[in-house]
C-alpha cells in the first residue's frame, strides 16, 4: 500500500509542475520510476497511460481558465500522435538493461535544457506576433511526440520552450495548449506500447497511482500557472531530473560510490545556488515593477 501512496504523490507533484510549466510530468515521473528500478519501456508505458487521464483533466481545467488556443492544439495533435506512437514502438524494442543508460542520458539532457531555456528567457516578456503556423507546429509535434515516448517525457520541454521562445503565443496559452494537446500524444504513446508490449508488459498499478495523483493536482496546477514564477519551478524541476539521472549514469558507467557522491554533491550545490539566484531575481523584478507603478501613479497625480 505504501508504494502506491508514494506513486500517487509522485503523480500529484509531477502534475503540479507540468500544469504550471507546461512540462515535466513525464520526465519527472519516468525519472523517479527508473530510479526505483522499473524498466524504461514499462516506466514510459505507465506514465503515458496515466497521462491520458491527467492531461484530459488538465486540459479541461486550462480551458475553464481560458488558457487554451484551440487552433494551435488542432495542428499539434496529429503529428504529436504519430511521433509518440513511433517512439513507443522503438523504445519497446530495446532491452531494459541496454536502454536505461541511454534513456537516463536523454532525460538528463532534457533537465539541462529546461534550466537553460528558462534562464535564457529570464523574466523577459515575448513580443506576440500572432499564432504559430503549420511549418513550426508540425515538426515540433513529430519530434516532441517521439522524444516523449522514448524518454517518458519531452513533449513539454520541446513544445513549451519552442513556442515560448517563438514569441507567437501568450505564455499562459502556450502552457495550456501544450498540456491540452498532450492528451492526444499520451493516447498515441499508450497505443504504441500496448501494441509492442501487450497488456501484460505494463504495470497497471503504477499507471493507476500516477493517474489518481495527477487528476487531483490538475485543477490546482491550472490555477497556479497564473500566480507562480515559472523560472523558480523550472529550475526546481530541472534540478531534480538532472540529479536523479546523473546518479543512474554515474553508476552505469562504473563510478565508485565516493566519486558518484562527490559528483551529486557538487550538482546539488549548483542547483540550490541557482534556485536562490532565481528567487532573488524574481524579488528584484517585482520590486522594480512595484516602484515603476508607484512612480507612474505619482506622475499622474502631479
Amino acid at each position: 500500500m505504501r508504494p502506491i501512496i508514494i506513486l500517487g504523490l509522485v503523480g500529484l507533484l509531477a502534475q503540479l509542475i507540468d500544469g504550471s510549466l507546461g512540462m515535466a510530468y513525464g520526465v519527472t515521473s519516468t525519472t523517479l520510476l527508473l530510479a526505483a528500478g522499473v524498466a524504461p519501456a514499462s516506466a514510459s508505458a505507465a506514465v503515458h497511460l496515466s497521462e491520458i487521464g491527467t492531461s484530459l483533466a488538465s486540459g479541461i481545467a486550462h480551458h475553464r481558465f481560458g488558457n487554451v488556443d484551440w487552433k494551435t492544439v488542432s495542428i499539434l495533435a496529429v503529428p504529436g500522435f504519430i511521433g509518440a506512437f513511433g517512439g513507443a514502438m522503438f523504445l519497446a524494442g530495446l532491452s531494459g538493461d541496454a536502454a536505461t543508460p541511454w534513456v537516463s542520458a536523454f532525460l538528463l539532457v532534457l533537465g539541462v535544457y529546461v534550466i537553460w531555456r528558462f534562464l535564457a528567457l529570464g523574466g523577459r516578456r515575448p513580443v506576440f506576433r500572432g499564432r504559430p503556423g503549420v511549418k513550426l507546429l508540425v515538426p515540433v509535434g513529430l519530434i516532441g511526440g517521439a522524444l516523449d515516448s522514448i524518454g517518458g517525457g519531452g513533449w513539454g520541454p520541446v513544445g513549451t520552450t519552442t513556442l515560448l521562445s517563438s514569441g507567437r503565443l501568450e505564455p499562459r496559452k502556450v502552457i495550456g495548449s501544450i498540456d491540452t494537446s498532450e492528451f492526444v500524444v499520451a493516447v498515441g504513446g499508450s497505443l504504441g506500447f500496448l501494441f509492442a508490449l501487450g497488456s501484460s508488459g505494463i504495470d497497471w498499478s503504477i499507471a493507476g497511482a500516477l493517474l489518481v495523483g495527477g487528476v487531483i493536482a490538475a485543477p490546482l496546477a491550472a490555477w497556479l500557472v497564473k500566480i507562480l514564477p515559472a523560472r523558480v519551478l523550472a529550475i526546481a524541476a530541472g534540478g531534480i531530473i538532472i540529479l536523479t539521472n546523473a546518479r543512474t549514469l554515474t553508476f552505469a558507467l562504473g563510478a565508485s560510490t565516493v566519486l558518484a557522491t562527490t559528483i551529486l554533491a557538487m550538482l546539488t550545490l549548483a542547483w540550490v545556488g541557482l534556485i536562490i539566484c532565481v528567487i532573488r531575481l524574481e524579488r528584484r523584478s517585482r520590486h522594480a515593477e512595484t516602484a515603476g507603478t508607484d512612480a507612474a501613479e505619482v506622475a499622474a497625480g502631479n
